[in-house]
């Protein structure tokens, strides 16, 4: 009997996760959202005289400080503030155990805390700056 498709997956259980070395991860904090995980590469024009209309190759793919959003409490805060500007390695693990896939990739990050309003919830930003292209594979054991 042929297994069921899996129409969509849920953002339930993702994990956002750091390590020095890359072989132990700790969680960074819990987050709330996560940002694109990459981005679409630069066009570049080569276009010619005898063209009727723009052509373009793919160039450098574009990758933008990636923020996560996070509850704030001060104890969250200090956690994720003692790592601000060190090299690091990142893992987002999608799905319980990384079931849906895992993300990796290196950078640094910092964090702020967001703007305030009556009958609302303090939230962070951690803003990480990343210095690899981000992967994404199967969870491994």
């Amino acid at each position: 009997m042929a297994e069921a498709e899996v129409k969509a997956v849920s953002t339930i259980g993702t994990i956002l996760e750091t390590s020095t070395d890359g072989t132990a991860w700790e969680k960074l904090c819990k987050i709330k959202s996560y940002p694109q995980l990459g981005g679409a590469p630069d066009q570049l024009e080569t276009t010619d005289l005898e063209d009727e209309s723009q052509t373009f190759i793919a160039g450098v793919q574009s990758q933008d400080a990636m923020e996560f959003t996070a509850n704030y409490t001060l104890k969250a805060y200090t956690s994720v503030k003692a790592k601000e500007g060190t090299a690091l390695k990142y893992r987002l693990k999608m799905g319980t155990d990384g079931a849906d896939g895992v993300a990796t990739w290196e950078g640094q990050h910092s964090v702020y805390i967001n703007e305030g309003e009556v009958n609302g919830v303090r939230e962070m930003t951690i803003s990480v700056s990343p210095s690899t292209k981000i992967s994404v594979g199967a969870a491994t054991a």
